[in-house]
C-alpha cells in the first residue's frame, strides 16, 4: 500500500509538471472532475470533461453548454492541483476554505447570486430536506469536527464519519460535496492504512444513502462499504498505468 501510494504521488507530481495528459495523473484528473460534478447535477459528459482537461476546449455540440458546468469543471481541475500543491500541510479550515476558493472563484453565477467564495456560507441552506448548521455556526462546529479528526487514528471508519459530519455541517453556500470528496481523496492519499479512492456517480444512490444513514442514526457503515469498493475500483484502474 505504502509503494502504490508512493508511486501514485509521484506520477501525480512528475505528469502534472510535464503537462502528460496520457498518464495516470490525468485520468484522475478528469475522472474526479467528472463524477464529482456529475453527482451535483452537471450536464458534461466525460468526453467533454476530457476535452477541457486535455485541450482547453469543448467539441460542437447541437445543445448549448451550461456556463456554471464548465466553469466547475475548470475549477476542480484547479482545486485538485492545489491539493497536490499543499499535500503535506495539516489539514485546517484556511486549507479547506482554500480549495473551495480554487474551486468557485471563476463561477460566476456563484459571484452573481452573491455567495462566499472561499468562505463559509453567510445564508442557512439545506441538503434536500435536511437543515444544516446556521451559518452562525459553522466555524465553531469546523474548528470541532478537525480537532476531533485530528485525535483519531486514521482508519476508514474515521474518514467516513468525518465526511457525513462535513456535510452535515455543510459550511459552503455550494460545492460542499465537491470539497468534501476532494478531502476523501486527500486524506486517504496521505494517510498510510488507506487507499485513495473517487466516489462514482454510478454510485450515487449508495452514497447518498450512507450520508442518510449518518444523519438517521450517526452510523457510517454503508459509507464504509461503498468506500472500499471505490477503494478497489480506483486501484484496479490505476494497475493499468503501473505496468
Amino acid at each position: 500500500m505504502v509503494q502504490y501510494k508512493k508511486w501514485l504521488i509521484e506520477r501525480f507530481m512528475i505528469e502534472r509538471k510535464r503537462f502528460d495528459r496520457s498518464g495516470v495523473y490525468a485520468y484522475t484528473q478528469r475522472t474526479m472532475a467528472y463524477n464529482s460534478n456529475k453527482i451535483e447535477g452537471s450536464t458534461l459528459t466525460p468526453e467533454q470533461t476530457a476535452s477541457l482537461f486535455d485541450e482547453g476546449t469543448l467539441p460542437q455540440n447541437n445543445d448549448y453548454y451550461r456556463a456554471k458546468d464548465v466553469e466547475e469543471t475548470n475549477g476542480h481541475f484547479l482545486m485538485f492541483n492545489y491539493m497536490l500543491d499543499t499535500l503535506q500541510e495539516e489539514l485546517s479550515e484556511e486549507l479547506i476554505k482554500r480549495f473551495h476558493y480554487e474551486l468557485k472563484s471563476g463561477v460566476f453565477e456563484d459571484r452573481a447570486n452573491g455567495y462566499a467564495i472561499g468562505a463559509y456560507k453567510t445564508r442557512p441552506n439545506m441538503v434536500g430536506m435536511y437543515k444544516t448548521v446556521l451559518p452562525k455556526d459553522v466555524g465553531v462546529e469546523m474548528e470541532k469536527l478537525l480537532n476531533w479528526y485530528h485525535e483519531q487514528e486514521k482508519d476508514i471508519k474515521t474518514l467516513a464519519e468525518f465526511h457525513a459530519r462535513y456535510e452535515a455541517i455543510h459550511p459552503f453556500q455550494d460545492g460542499n460535496g465537491r470539497t468534501g470528496r476532494l478531502l476523501l481523496f486527500r486524506e486517504s492519499l496521505k494517510n498510510e492504512t488507506l487507499s485513495p479512492f473517487i466516489i462514482l456517480d454510478d454510485d450515487r444512490n449508495a452514497y447518498i444513502e450512507g450520508l442518510k444513514e449518518y444523519r438517521e442514526s450517526k452510523k457510517v457503515d454503508k459509507l464504509v462499504q461503498l468506500m472500499e469498493k471505490e477503494m478497489k475500483s480506483y486501484y484496479e484502474e490505476c494497475q493499468y498505468f503501473m505496468e
